[in-house]
């Protein structure tokens, strides 16, 4: 995935600027996002200060662990499982 040139703290000041009543289109024009962009970054952080957004990538870091965790414990029951199947 392709890494942005602003970082978190940088799109919530951006956000906040808008929310504080500047327009789209000026905040678009001054660091070169496009309109698409700023609504896709209002979606998504929309409400939230740095310390919420540093708490969801801990967040979603964990959900990514888990799920590997999970995949690689059914993986395992189901090789078990073929094993015991064929022995019978």
């Amino acid at each position: 995935m392709k890494k942005s040139k602003f970082s978190e703290s940088q799109i919530v000041s951006i956000l906040k600027a808008n929310e504080a009543g500047r327009s789209v289109n000026e905040l678009r024009k001054e660091h070169g996002i496009s309109q698409a962009t700023f609504y896709n970054w209002r979606g998504k952080y929309g409400g939230m200060d740095a310390s919420l957004i540093k708490r969801l990538r801990e967040l979603e870091a964990e959900n990514s662990k888990l799920k590997r965790m999970y995949a690689d414990v059914s993986l395992e029951k189901d090789a078990l499982k073929d094993l015991i199947e064929k022995k019978l």
